[in-house]
């Protein structure tokens, strides 16, 4: 495949980014229906809502500490809870989740569920490791970033899911983990669609996940990727959250190529923006590098990619490009992979190779999609990088 200059895929993010305050600013959730659902209220939205309505403030903590520690639905047996409030809690909240439409194990232990919401499909994937759980949650269903190598970017955006559509993921993998005495122990904002494209519902979902009288994520287990929204970026350090940087180039030409944002927000713009993370919040940037066969993977862009990021506080994870239906593009071999990792090595830098994991069941870096976007459920593939 040869690099041109193409611009068919154009970005439609202007609207993405208005004033960093405004996004900051969560709206009153404010719903005709009878009932809210429950899982679309932080914490102290829930206490300003209730109090509202006459209710004491620790009325708030005592049902959220239900809900999301002890995984109680049922208002009954809330028993610390008064009769009184008890009985008045339906007529205010139901519990809404999306469903779930199937589940698919790789041979490696990966798991990857596919939601149903709203008549739309969007996927989660758990990834097994030897001391973590890590779960991947999509805050999109598509994407309007239109990177070249990503199978959601071709979907184009659909729609934007809400916090409760984001915490239903995780609660349920931590519901199914749980039956197995396990516990989700990361979660990555690295599944379908740009995070900072739906700020509002991710950052607030951030909150949910992290409250102590919940369930009490720590955010330094958190990690919020990005391709690159420059202006949002403060939203990531503000959160106290991990950030990861789809970067996927050594250079502007190439970038420009694989992941039109770049036409927006250029390399040296979103250098920038990951140094003032670290200078505001001391956490090392991971800077994510897909290799693309006779694209990114070739010894020269290794150097390229070291001089360009050397003065960012930073560890590079180099991921294999991983296939799916009509990409255009190749995985490099193994040979070429390794050759890669290496020269970075040689150079200092801090370099892991991701190990692929679900990509027989197309629940790798790239491969995730809804249903009916002409993908199988699985594919062959051969044990290795």
């Amino acid at each position: 495949m040869t690099l041109q200059n193409e611009e068919s895929n154009s970005i439609p993010v202007a609207d993405v980014v208005a004033d960093i305050d405004a996004a900051e600013s969560l709206p009153e959730l404010v719903q005709e229906t009878a009932t809210r659902n429950f899982y679309e209220y932080s914490l102290p939205e829930l206490e300003e809502f209730l109090i509202s309505r006459g209710h004491k403030k620790f009325r708030a903590q005592q049902v959220f500490k239900w809900v999301y520690e002890k995984r109680v639905e049922d208002y009954e047996q809330m028993s610390n809870v008064s009769k009184a409030f008890r009985a008045e809690l339906p007529t205010l909240f139901h519990f809404a989740l999306p469903k779930i439409v199937t589940e698919l194990k790789s041979k490696d232990g990966t798991r990857k569920w596919l939601h149903e919401i709203d008549g739309m499909t969007v996927e989660t994937v758990l990834i097994p490791n030897k001391d973590r759980l890590t779960l991947c949650v999509s805050s999109e269903v598509g994407c309007n970033m239109a990177c070249r190598f990503c199978f959601t970017g071709k979907q184009k955006l659909k729609r934007r899911l809400t916090t409760g559509q984001i915490i239903g993921q995780f609660l349920h993998a931590q519901d199914s983990l749980a039956k197995e005495g396990l516990r989700v122990t990361n979660i990555v904002f690295m599944g379908m669609g740009e995070p900072l494209d739906n700020a509002e519902a991710v950052f607030r979902s951030i909150e949910i996940l992290h409250q102590p009288n919940g369930i009490n994520m720590s955010r330094k287990k958190i990690t919020v990727s990005t391709s690159g929204i420059v202006p949002l970026i403060p939203l990531v350090t503000k959160s106290g959250t991990r950030l990861a940087v789809s970067l996927n180039a050594p250079n502007n030409e190439i970038r420009d190529f694989v992941m039109p944002i770049n036409k927006k927000w250029d390399v040296w713009q979103l250098l920038e923006a990951c140094r003032e993370h670290y200078r505001e919040s001391g956490d090392r940037i991971t800077f994510e590098y897909v290799l693309l066969k006779g694209i990114t993977d070739k010894l020269d862009q290794a150097r390229e990619l070291w001089n360009l990021v050397r003065d960012v506080p930073c560890k590079i994870n180099i991921i294999p490009f991983n296939e799916h239906p009509g990409s255009g593009f190749e995985r490099p071999t193994p040979e070429s992979v390794i050759a890669f990792q290496q020269e970075l090595i040689r150079l200092g830098a801090h370099v892991l190779l991701r190990r692929t994991m679900g990509r027989d069941i197309f629940a790798a870096c790239g491969q995730l999609t809804s249903k009916y976007e002409g993908r199988p459920d699985r594919l062959d593939v051969q044990p290795g990088l």
